[in-house]
């Protein structure tokens, strides 16, 4: 009778390990969206779900990569950045005006939020934290989740820094993410500023304006340099006109900038370096040519033997000589 009942127990046992959830590691590594739904808070340890962003779409999009290779794409929950990819509607913003400097506008602060998105997130390992109160994907596939980096939450950052708003959805951090959103907008901080003065300039909050990189970053959405010209076609065959294919930079600040240093990298990660010595007046205009030729003060030459520039779209980014990133322009 003893046999039997130490039998009974053994078995009962391993029922419970057998219907236990899975380890996370083991949901991570086969690429599954299973994971944990608790909301973690500022101070306690980040439990969720290991990727690597491997390419940061917008400023609230990305795919990423498990440990096995498997990829998705991310919607940070909760949380929507202006438009780069299309118009934005300024009644989506409360305050913003309803005009065409309103959009242009929210266009400049969607770049700064891509660059931002960038800067925080491009090849790094993140953590997802799923919510129990949202669904799990979003309506185009797309998994919804928190995003930890460095045990920070970047949804959350993204609304302190003036980035975005509050998507109206059901999720558990939505009174935290409103009152933030509210404290943003009235400091007119990021593309709240866009409801005073539709000129003004895309900046990071005021605790770090003072940088040296914040001074030269975000541009195309208020920084001192910007893309006033991608001429992505050239006549006849782009690889037999590389000089056709072209760039044009312009300083909008009100002092001279030093490129020395500076990349201009595509989204393939094709990459040209400024020579030493490379400046651009304020107003002036530079033009960066694929091919080779002799440089001047108004026109580079990028080398390449062939074409770098995609006809159906790519994505322009500068970096100034620390690595920040001054200009994300997509096309």
């Amino acid at each position: 009778m003893r046999r039997v009942s130490l039998a009974v127990i053994l078995l009962v046992v391993s029922a419970g390990c057998i219907t236990g959830t899975p380890a996370l590691d083991d949901e991570a590594s086969n690429g599954t969206t299973a994971g944990p739904t608790a909301v973690p808070s500022e101070e306690s340890p980040v439990d969720g779900v290991r990727v690597t962003v491997t390419e940061v779409v917008d400023g609230d999009t990305m795919h990423v990569a498990y440990a096995n290779g498997s990829r998705e794409t991310v919607r940070l929950l909760g949380v929507d950045t202006p438009e780069t990819f299309s118009e934005n509607d300024p009644s989506d913003f409360e305050g913003v005006p309803e005009t065409e400097a309103g959009v242009a506008c929210l266009g400049r602060a969607g770049e700064a939020a891509s660059a931002y998105a960038v800067d925080r997130l491009e090849g790094e390992s993140i953590t997802l934290v799923f919510d129990e109160e949202s669904d799990r994907r979003g309506y185009y596939g797309r998994l919804l989740a928190y995003v930890y980096v460095d045990g920070a939450s970047f949804n959350h950052d993204l609304l302190r820094e003036g980035h975005a708003r509050v998507y109206p959805s059901t999720f558990t951090e939505r009174e935290r993410y409103e009152r933030t959103e509210a404290e943003a907008r009235e400091a007119r901080r990021g593309l709240w500023s866009c409801i005073d003065d539709t000129s003004a300039a895309m900046t990071d909050s005021p605790a770090t304006t003072d940088s040296p990189a914040t001074e030269t970053a975000m541009a195309d959405g208020g920084g001192p340099l910007v893309v006033s010209e991608i001429h992505e076609d050239a006549a006849g065959n782009d690889n037999e006109n590389l000089n056709d294919e072209y760039l044009v930079f312009r300083n909008v600040a009100d002092r001279e900038l030093d490129l020395s240093g500076w990349t201009v990298v595509d989204a393939a990660d094709h990459e040209y370096t400024f020579p030493e010595g490379t400046t651009l007046a304020p107003d002036a205009e530079l033009t960066v040519r694929t091919g080779s030729g002799t440089d001047t003060d108004s026109t580079v030459f990028w080398g390449a033997d062939r074409a770098i520039w995609n006809n159906d779209g790519d994505v322009v980014v500068v970096r100034d000589a620390s690595g920040s990133t001054v200009v994300r322009r997509s096309y």
